[in-house]
C-alpha cells in the first residue's frame, strides 16, 4: 500500500526523490525552512526545533498528509532554510518572515489560528497570561502571529518577575494555606503570605509590562537605578531583589539572539569555504529583531579574499543600508568602503569586527548558517566542516586542508616494525583509503628513519599511477610526533611535493594530544575546540590503525617461530608458508595435501599436519 502512495506522491511532485536526497543530509539544529516553487517564490514558512526532523516528515515515502498539506507538499521545487540558536529564536524569525512575505499556504496551514495576545488582567493583584482571543477586561499586549511567542514571553516574565501562576484568588486567599514548592525553590514571591501591599504589587506588574514592551536592556537599566536608589536609603532588603530580577532578566536575555537591542539596525556577515565551495552567509537585523537571512553560494575560486569582493558589491547601489555592519574577519579597506557606504546612505555606516560579548555571537551565528549551507551540498555535518576550516586556519594554511593523511611507525623492540597511514576527507574517515606500510630499510629500531622511508615510499606513488588511492595528493600530511620527525621528514617533502603542508602531532604525558609542531616549535590548537577534537580524533585513528596492523604482524611472526619445530621446516620456509595462507586459521584448516601444493614435500606436509592438529588437541 505505502509503495502504491509513494507513486502517487511523486506523481503529483517528481521533485520528491530530489527533496528526500536534500533533507537527508540537513542539520538537526532548530531553525526556519521557507519552501519554494518552481519559480522560486516561497510558498510556505514554517518553524523546526529540528529541522530535520520536521522537514522530512513532509517528503518521507507514505506520508499521511492532511489534504492541505499535501496539496502544498505537492507545489515545492526546492526550499532554503535558516538555522537559528534556538526554538524560541526560530518562532521569532518564522514571524517575521511570514509577515514579510506573507506565504500563501500559511494562511492555510497556520498552527496556531488567530492571533495571540498577553492579558494583564484588571484583579486587584493582577496575573500575566497568554490568551488566544480578547476576551474579558484588562490589559492586552499584541497581537502575536505564534501562541508559542505568547506563551514563552509569558513564562519568562512571570519566571524572571516571581509572579505567581497559582489558581488561588487575592486577596481572598492570603494566609489560608502554606505557600506551594514554586515559593521555596525561589519561583514565586509568596503572595499568599499577604505580606506584599497591593502598591507594591502593582508597581512589579508596571515593571514586568515594561520588560515585555521595551525588552530587557531597558529594564535592567531602570532596575539598576532603583537598586542604587535602595542602597543609598539603605533599604538593603528591596536592593537585594532588584539584584536578584537584574540577574534573572540577564539570564533570560543570554538565549535570545534574535532580539538584540544592541544591534537594533545591522548586517551581519560570515562565510563558510571548505576548498571548492564557498558560501556567505547575511544575518539581516531590523527593529532590534532577525528578520531575515540570504545565503550566497559560489564554486569559483575568487582572486581575493572572498569578504573584500563580496560586501562593496552586495551593497553596491542599494539605499536601506544597516547602521552597523558586522563581519567575520577584517577587510584590506575597511575605512574607505565606510567612507563609500556613508556617503551613498546619506549618514554614518560603521564596519566593525567583534571580538567578543554579542556580536562575537551573531558572527558565531551567521558562520553557522554558512557551513550548514555547504554541509548539504557537500553531504558532510557542519561540525566536521568547521573543524576542518579551523584547522587550516591555525596552521596558516591558504586553502581549507579537505584532504589529510596522517603516519604513525609502530614496533615491538626492532621486531614488527610498521607503519599506518589514515586519511580523512572533508574532517571525516575515508577508510578505504588507509595504507600499512612493512618497514623495509630499517632493521634497528629507529621511528625517524622508519618515517623517512614510509613518506618516501608514499611519495613516489603520486605520479606513477599504479595505486589509485596513492595518486591522490594530500593537502596536509601530519605525523605523529614533535618538531624531530617533522625535521627528519621535511627535506623529502620539499624535494618530492614542496606544496604539501607538514605538521606533527603532539602527545602529552597521558597521550592526549597536547600542540601541533612545526620544524621550530609549536602551535597550540586548545582555544579552537573544533580543530583540537578533529585533531584528537586523527591522532587516536592512526595510533590504533598502526597498532593494530603491528599486532597482527607480530601474531603471524611468532606463530612463524613455533612452526619452524616441524623437522624440515626452517625460518624462511615458516615465512614463506604464512604468506602463502596468509593466517593461521587458514593453515589449519588445509588438508595435507594443500599443505603439499603450497611447496612443501609430502612427508613434511604429513609432519605439520600431525602438529597443527595435535596442537589443536593439547588446547582443546
Amino acid at each position: 500500500m505505502s509503495q502504491v502512495i509513494s507513486f502517487f506522491a511523486e506523481e503529483r511532485n517528481p521533485r520528491l526523490p530530489y527533496l528526500r536526497e536534500k533533507t537527508s543530509k540537513l542539520t538537526t539544529s532548530p531553525g526556519v525552512y521557507l519552501m519554494k516553487d518552481e519559480k522560486g517564490g516561497i510558498i510556505y514558512i514554517g518553524k523546526a526545533k529540528d529541522l530535520h526532523n520536521r522537514v522530512s516528515s513532509y517528503f518521507r515515502q507514505g506520508a499521511d498528509h492532511l489534504p492541505k498539506v499535501e496539496k502544498m507538499v505537492s507545489h515545492v521545487y526546492d526550499y532554503d532554510f535558516i538555522v537559528t540558536g534556538s526554538e524560541y529564536e526560530a518562532l521569532l524569525l518564522e514571524c517575521s518572515l511570514i509577515k514579510q512575505h506573507k506565504p500563501h499556504y500559511n494562511i492555510l496551514l497556520k498552527d496556531d489560528k488567530g492571533y495571540h495576545y498577553i492579558r494583564v488582567s484588571d484583579d486587584p493583584y493582577p496575573r500575566i497570561t497568554a490568551e488566544k482571543q480578547k476576551t474579558g477586561g484588562g490589559l492586552y499586549i499584541g497581537p502575536y502571529t505564534g501562541g508559542f511567542v505568547a506563551r514563552s514571553t509569558v513564562e519568562e516574565v512571570n519566571t524572571v518577575f516571581c509572579l505567581p501562576t497559582c489558581r488561588k484568588k487575592f486577596p481572598q486567599m492570603f494566609r489560608k494555606g502554606r505557600p506551594c514548592l514554586n515559593y521555596h525553590i525561589h519561583r514565586c514571591m509568596g503572595l499568599c503570605q499577604g505580606k506584599i501591599s497591593q502598591e507594591q504589587y502593582a508597581d512589579l506588574i508596571a515593571q514586568a509590562v515594561a520588560y515585555i514592551r521595551s525588552g530587557s536592556q531597558l529594564s535592567v537599566e531602570r532596575m539598576q537605578q532603583e537598586m542604587e536608589a535602595a542602597a543609598e536609603r539603605m533599604d538593603f532588603e528591596k536592593a537585594a531583589v532588584l539584584r536578584d530580577r537584574i540577574k534573572a532578566v540577564q539570564r533570560a536575555a543570554q538565549s535570545q539572539k534574535i532580539i538584540d537591542n544592541n544591534f537594533r539596525d545591522a548586517d551581519v556577515i560570515a562565510s563558510a569555504d571548505n576548498g571548492d565551495d564557498l558560501c556567505i552567509s547575511v544575518l539581516m537585523y531590523r527593529e532590534g529583531r532577525l528578520y531575515d537571512k540570504e545565503n550566497f553560494h559560489f564554486t569559483e575560486e575568487a582572486d581575493e579574499a572572498p569578504l573584500d569582493a563580496f560586501v562593496p558589491r552586495f551593497y553596491h547601489g542599494r539605499t536601506d543600508l544597516p547602521k552597523v555592519i558586522l563581519l567575520e574577519e577584517p577587510l584590506a579597506e575597511m575605512e574607505m568602503l565606510s567612507e563609500m557606504l556613508s556617503a551613498q546612505a546619506g549618514r554614518k555606516v560603521k564596519l566593525t569586527v567583534p571580538q567578543r560579548g554579542g556580536g562575537r555571537e551573531l558572527i558565531q551565528m551567521a558562520k553557522e548558517n554558512a557551513v550548514e549551507y555547504i554541509a548539504v551540498h557537500e553531504n558532510r555535518t557542519g561540525r566536521e566542516l568547521l573543524a576542518v576550516e579551523a584547522l587550516g586556519k591555525i596552521l596558516g594554511m591558504e586553502h581549507v586542508p579537505k584532504y589529510i593523511e596522517a603516519y604513525d611507525i609502530s614496533n615491538l623492540a626492532s621486531e614488527s616494525m610498521v607503519a599506518g597511514m589514515v586519511v580523512f576527507e572533508n574532517g571525516r574517515p575515508l577508510k578505504r583509503a588507509y595504507k600499512r606500510f612493512s618497514i623495509k630499510e630499517s632493521r634497528m629500531q629507529n621511528d625517524y628513519a622508519c618515517m623517512q622511508e614510509v613518506i618516501r615510499r608514499r611519495l613516489s606513488h603520486l605520479e606513477d599511477g599504479t595505486d589509485a588511492g596513492f595518486s591522490h595528493k594530500p593537502d596536509l600530511i601530519l605525523l605523529d610526533g614533535g618538531k624531530g620527525h617533522v625535521n627528519a621528514v621535511a627535506p623529502i617533502v620539499k624535494e618530492m611535493a614542496p606544496d604539501i603542508a607538514l605538521f606533527g602531532m603532539v602527545k602529552d604525558s597521558k597521550h592526549r594530544t597536547r600542540a601541533i609542531a612545526t620544524g621550530g616549535g609549536e602551535i597550540s590548537v586548545s582555544g579552537t575546540q573544533s580543530a583540537f577534537q578533529l585533531l584528537t580524533r586523527i591522532q587516536d585513528e592512526v595510533h590504533r590503525y598502526s597498532v593494530a596492523y603491528m599486532h597482527s604482524k607480530h601474531k603471524k611472526r611468532t606463530f612463524a617461530s613455533e612452526l619452524t619445530q616441524v623437522e624440515g621446516i626452517g625460518e624462511k620456509l615458516a615465512q614463506k608458508l604464512m604468506l602463502h595462507f596468509k593466517t593461521k586459521a587458514a593453515l589449519e584448516a588445509a588438508d595435507p595435501e594443500t599443505l603439499r601444493a603450497a611447496g612443501i614435500s609430502q612427508k613434511t606436509a604429513d609432519r605439520l599436519y600431525r602438529f597443527l592438529h595435535e596442537e589443536d588437541d593439547t588446547c582443546g
